[in-house]
Formats: structure tokens, C-alpha cells, sequence
């Protein structure tokens, strides 16, 4: 019942609809800059750290979303009135267990990964470790990526999915168009320009898994871990000269990048196992309503949990 938690909050259509909009807004005028500046994305990136530092590009990077994590909760809180436990979980409180299970989980499994595939072609990695620039990437990056990966799942896998749910009145909708949107949002990723518009398969195929992720659990605890990971993580580890995170990593991958089955295997294998995994740990039951059943009406939610909501 993740979705009706929204009737816990003062619902209504425009306050559904101002924040992804706004959002959206800037991310079409963001991808119109780029795609018409007469310097391609890798460049102007490396003229810009050339200028300021990595560290302090990354800051300027997620400088915006950082504080884009805070309006979405405080727009949930004074203008949905409605609790930020009820936009993250439909458990009586927040299971932050799920959330550091999700991450070091995922991390692990990352960093073994990366590993494996360093130790199998050196030949595409270059030590890139340097503890005196290291340290600062880290404390930057352990305090603002959480803060980041948060503002994306709390607006796509919270706010629009409760909102677009409560509307459409199922779960499929906000599914499909939540995980469509977070893949379309990477339009303007340096990886876009290099590899090619095939890349939204790995952007949009991980829109859907972090939505099934979240519909499945009836919460956004494993999403907000699972994608804290994946973009710590590899901050730290790997950097290259054409991803949108250009970091003082330890190791910096100085392969040509290719478009190639690499985009595949994490959606169409990887994705499906951890499912399965997580779908074991936790339980996971009627798999065809809790990804396309109806969301039930405020008086059915009232009715069936008891709890007091805005019927107006």
C-alpha cells in the first residue's frame, strides 16, 4: 500500500504536478544547451576541472540536486502536510535495515565486480590514487551522493509514483512513466554524447528495476540504498574522462568506451537476480497486483488501515 500512502497527505492535482514538471523543465532546457554548444560535453567537463579541480566540480555538480532533496521534502511536509515517513515506506516507520542492506549489498557486489574486471584487463585501468586528493573526494562524496541518489528517489519513486498512482488509480502507470522519465533525465550525460542514444537502455532499465524494487517492497528503502551504492561507490573506485562523475577515484578507466552487451547484462541478468534475492530476503508475494493491480480508493484505504487521512 505504498502508493495510498499519499492520501495521508492534503492531495491534489497541482501539487502533484508543479515539482516534476519544474524538474523536467530544466533538464529539456539543460539538453537543449547541450546538444547546440558548439563544444561537446567532454570537453567543456575537462576545461572546467582543468579550471576549478575535480572535487570542486563534483561539489557544483550536485550542488542543485543536493538542495532539490530538500525542497521535495519540504514541499512534502508543509505543502502536502504529509509525514516523510509516509512519502518514504508504508511501514509504521522507516526500515533503515532495508536501506544499508540495499547498500552494502549492491556496493559489495560492485566492488568485486570492478574488481574481477580489472584483474582480467589491466590494460583499461590506470591507478588514478592519490590519498592527499583522495580524502576530500571521499568526505564530499560520502556527504552530498547520498543526498543526490535520495532527491531522485524521493521525487521519481515518491512523489510522482504516489502522485501519478492516486490518478491513474494502478501501479503500472507510475511504473511506466517514472522509470521512462529517470532514464530520459540522463539525455544530457558526457556517456550520451560518447556511446549514443543505446545507453538509455541501462538508464531506463534501471528506472524499472528501482520501480519494481519499490512497488514490490511497498517502500522506497531498498531503492534509496541500492542507488546511494551504486553512485558512491563508483565515484570512489573508477573514474573516466567521458562519465558524468570525473572524481579523483583510485583507478581511472582509460579504455574506448563501446556500446555493447555491458548495457545489456546489468538489465536484462543482473537486475532480474537481485529481484530474485531481495524477493527470497523479504518475502515478495502476488507479484501481478503489486506491479499492475489497482490502487484503492481513500475511503477503501481508510476503511482497511484505520488511520486518519484528508478526505476533503
Amino acid at each position: 500500500m505504498y502508493i495510498e500512502q499519499g492520501y495521508k497527505g492534503n492531495i491534489g492535482l497541482w501539487k502533484y504536478l508543479f515539482l516534476p514538471l519544474g524538474f523536467i523543465g530544466f533538464m529539456v532546457v539543460n539538453y537543449i544547451m547541450t546538444i547546440n554548444s558548439p563544444i561537446n560535453t567532454e570537453d567543456a567537463m575537462q576545461q572546467i576541472i582543468d579550471q576549478l579541480g575535480s572535487n570542486i566540480v563534483l561539489i557544483i555538480l550536485l550542488a542543485p540536486l543536493v538542495v532539490g532533496f530538500f525542497v521535495v521534502l519540504g514541499w512534502t511536509l508543509l505543502i502536502h502536510q504529509q509525514s516523510i515517513t509516509s512519502l518514504t515506506t508504508s511501514r509504521k516507520k522507516i526500515d533503515w535495515k532495508r536501506i544499508f542492506f540495499a547498500f552494502s549489498f549492491w556496493g559489495g557486489i560492485t566492488i568485486i565486480l570492478t574488481g574481477i574486471d580489472i584483474y582480467f584487463t589491466p590494460e583499461d585501468y590506470e591507478l588514478n590514487f592519490n590519498l592527499a586528493k583522495f580524502i576530500p573526494l571521499a568526505i564530499i562524496a560520502i556527504l552530498l551522493i547520498p543526498l543526490q541518489t535520495s532527491f531522485e528517489e524521493y521525487l521519481f519513486r515518491g512523489h510522482m509514483m504516489q502522485g501519478l498512482g492516486l490518478m491513474a488509480k494502478n501501479r503500472w502507470v507510475p511504473l511506466v512513466i517514472t522509470s521512462t522519465l529517470f532514464g530520459l533525465m540522463h539525455l544530457a550525460n558526457p556517456e550520451v554524447e560518447k556511446l549514443g542514444h543505446g545507453i538509455l537502455i541501462y538508464y531506463i532499465g534501471t528506472g524499472f528495476f528501482l520501480g519494481i524494487l519499490t512497488l514490490m517492497d511497498e517502500g522506497l528503502e531498498l531503492a534509496l540504498g541500492f542507488h546511494a551504492a551504486n553512485n558512491l561507490i563508483t565515484a570512489l573506485l573508477v573514474t573516466a574522462d567521458w562519465t558524468a562523475f570525473q572524481t579523483y577515484s583510485i583507478y581511472k578507466d582509460v579504455s574506448e568506451p563501446v556500446l555493447g552487451w555491458d548495457v545489456l547484462i546489468p538489465v536484462f541478468v543482473i537486475y532480474p537476480i537481485l529481484l530474485f534475492v531481495f524477493s527470497k530476503k523479504y518475502g515478495w508475494k502476488n507479484w501481478k497486483d503489486r506491479l499492475f493491480g489497482k490502487v484503492m480508493s481513500k475511503e477503501e484505504f481508510v476503511a482497511l488501515t484505520d488511520e486518519p487521512t484528508d478526505l476533503a
